[in-house]
């Protein structure tokens, strides 16, 4: 296993090997209880790790580069994410990665990280040689800690209002020949209605010679 090839996953906490990729999603393996499962794209974005940057005061760099800051500074007392208070984590990582923006990253990416650290350690993934390693590239020009909108089910929803769309579609296509053919009935009609004056003019006129 290789730091390269861990991931995150929206909507679900802890971090995850990816194992393999489909077009509808990926399979991954949960990095705490080894547990294999599939991840369904419509629902979820996984995102490696080696693609994710932070904000600085300067310029951005990878999430790694601060994890390697954090080993080096093993020293300095670790806060418990679900336990600390957001001051501590804050002065945590004042000390341990100074050129953080704090303006731009949140005490939530923070304890994120102290938990994905843990992980990392736990699972003997922070001997990874970061900085003799190629930049991947990012996934996005916009960088941010991590990406974790709330899974819902809104694609299903809007396959929903779709399926709607074309029944309503094809009901207006249902009803435009009826229409049709009731402006063309009037039509004819119409047109029988001139014949028949002439028809009396023709018999009068019989009449009188």
């Amino acid at each position: 296993m290789d730091y390269r090839e861990i991931v995150s996953v929206t909507g679900i906490g802890g971090l995850f090997q990816l194992m393999a990729t489909k077009s509808d999603g990926a399979i991954v393996r949960n990095l705490a209880d080894k547990a294999t499962k599939f991840i369904p794209a419509r629902l979820h974005n996984v995102t490696p790790l080696e693609s994710i940057e932070v904000y600085t005061t300067g310029d951005n760099v990878r999430l790694h580069h601060v994890f390697e800051q954090m080993k080096q500074n093993s020293s300095v007392p670790m806060p418990d994410p679900k336990k600390a208070d957001n001051g501590s984590i804050k002065a945590y990582f004042k000390e341990v990665f100074p050129q953080m923006d704090e303006d731009r990253v949140y005490v939530s990416d923070q304890k994120k990280m102290l938990k994905w650290f843990e992980i990392l350690k736990a699972n003997d993934l922070l001997n990874f040689d970061f900085y003799n390693q190629p930049e991947a590239e990012a996934e996005s020009t916009e960088p941010s800690v991590v990406e974790e909108p709330v899974a819902d089910e809104k694609p299903a929803k809007k396959s929903r209002t779709k399926k709607a769309a074309e029944e309503i579609s094809t009901t207006e296509g249902e009803e435009k020949p009826k229409k049709a053919a009731r402006k063309k009935k009037s039509e004819d009609s119409e047109a029988l209605a001139e014949e028949k004056p002439a028809k009396k003019t023709a018999k009068k006129k019989t009449s009188e010679e």
